[in-house]
């Protein structure tokens, strides 16, 4: 009998390379015409400023010693960073940082990220053929990152707009950009994921891309296999500084409309809701009844806001925008914030385990730090869910702006509430979608759910609000 014979992956791996070749080569995209065409359209952005202090140096994340001028660390910086990385130790000398650019009118337009200009007294453009220009900042819009250059000059060439609605995951796309101060570097790969939502926006659908982006990439064009701009490289994910395969770039459908209003008014302005949005879990989707976890739970509402003046209430889960299925709350922010103010938007709300319609007319999205949310003892020994909850005092309700309603969470003993998230100081609003107006009424719907089922619980912590799932459990 003929002997078993193993073959190491990585021969198995060589051999099949070698063996579809020819089909594999045939199917992979070609760049160089691409980048031939459109690599003059992208430019090197370098700004000026004043710096603030001494201590570390930082070039667009990296933090550097500030070392000594004749350290020989100093030497590989220089070659890795250029001089322009490396920031100047007098508090009186100008520095240099570098990010990345294109051109979106033959006139002069460009856009880049608002970080890389944030702040500058002085910005300078650098072309492929090592002109520069002077650029005038028409305006900036830091929500979506965006800022609208202008350069005195004509015949410039600037890119093909196209749109990031069509782009596909798994599709082939492009950056070029000058990372780490290397001018005109191309870099490819795919689209790994659409709308993505970032802790620091949730009103831009950010493209997710394997793009190899870095520190000087920032503000470049993101192609797709037509040679239209797609999207506008804006950050990446990184434990290091960094590329780690994690990047982001802001959608050139939303970029091209922070264009159009800068131009005409010189500002932004965004649809709001006025609401605070949360997940829906398996859990909570079960105590609403649905059949699968989908839309955007409201946790809360804003003073004076449309969706008040609409009745939209705490504890609606919002499933459809304007026609558009909310599949996740993620969704609902881009929506919202691209519909025109003062238009009326049509919702579709889960309530009471039935589809409501309402009408609301879209407000325009306040300055950060300008929201202010509404804020719509007696004791007990701990209950089947492990809560000991009493009456809030006066003093209480004045710190919370809560007029009337909710009781406190005093202590919290191991259990279900304690499982789903609940801590001690948590002021319960709601429970199983019913107000809680104190201590004895949170006793009495507790007692009327049938063990075994999860119902949904609003508490306020802090000047927030969240829904968290209790299974109550069996007796």
């Amino acid at each position: 009998m003929k002997k078993n014979t193993l073959i190491p992956a990585a021969i198995c791996l060589v051999y099949g390379l070698f063996a579809v070749s020819p089909g594999v080569a045939a199917t992979l995209p070609e760049f160089s015409e691409l980048v031939e065409t459109y690599g003059p359209s992208v430019v090197n952005i370098g700004t000026k400023h004043k710096k603030s202090r001494r201590g570390t140096r930082k070039f667009h994340g990296f933090s550097i010693p500030d070392l000594p001028g004749d350290n020989p660390l100093q030497e590989l910086f220089r070659h890795f960073f250029g001089e322009e990385g490396l920031l100047p130790r007098d508090e009186d000398e100008q520095s240099r940082s570098l990010g990345s650019g294109f051109f979106i009118s033959s006139d002069g337009y460009l856009l880049t990220n608002f970080h890389v200009v944030e702040g500058a007294d002085e910005i300078i453009v650098r072309t492929s053929d090592r002109r520069e220009f002077l650029a005038k900042l028409v305006g900036t819009d830091k929500r979506s990152d965006i800022a609208l250059l202008k350069v005195e000059a004509q015949d410039l060439p600037p890119v093909e707009i196209g749109t990031a609605k069509d782009l596909r995951v798994g599709e082939w796309v492009l950056a070029i950009g000058s990372p780490f101060g290397f001018d005109h570097s191309a870099t490819a790969g795919i689209v790994s994921a659409k709308g993505r939502s970032l802790p620091s926006e949730n009103y831009i659908p950010f493209i997710q891309t394997d793009v190899a982006i870095n520190p000087g990439n920032s503000g470049g064009p993101l192609f797709d296999l037509n040679g239209k701009v797609v999207g506008v490289n804006s950050q990446i994910y990184s434990r290091t500084g960094g590329f780690m395969g994690l990047s982001f770039a802001i959608p050139i459908d939303v970029a091209m409309n922070v264009v159009e209003q800068l131009k005409a008014t010189g500002r932004v302005s965004r649809g709001w809701l006025g609401v605070r949005i949360q997940a829906v879990t398996q859990e909570l989707a079960e105590t609403f009844g649905m059949d699968q976890p989908r839309g955007a739970l409201v946790a809360q509402l804003f003073s004076d806001s449309p969706a008040e003046k609409a009745d939209l209430r705490v504890g609606d889960v919002i499933v459809r925008f304007n026609g558009k299925a909310v599949p996740t709350h993620n969704a609902l922010p881009p929506l919202v914030g691209a519909t025109r103010v003062d238009e009326p938007a049509r919702l579709e709300v889960l309530r009471g385990g039935r589809i409501q319609e309402l009408t609301v007319v879209i407000g325009e999205l306040p300055d950060e730090g300008e929201l202010v949310a509404d804020a719509k003892s007696q004791s007990t020994s701990a209950n089947s869910i492990g809560l000991v909850v009493g009456d809030l005092n006066a003093e209480q309700r004045d710190q919370l702006g809560l007029p009337q309603g909710g009781v406190i969470v005093q202590e919290i003993k191991p259990g279900a509430a304690e499982r789903a998230g609940i801590g001690p100081g948590d002021v319960i609003l709601r429970f199983d979608n019913q107000p809680v107006e104190s201590a004895a009424r949170f006793r009495e719907l507790l007692e009327e759910v049938e063990p075994g089922r999860s119902v949904a619980v609003l508490i306020q912590r802090g000047d927030g609000r969240l829904f968290y799932a209790v299974r109550i459990p069996q007796e």
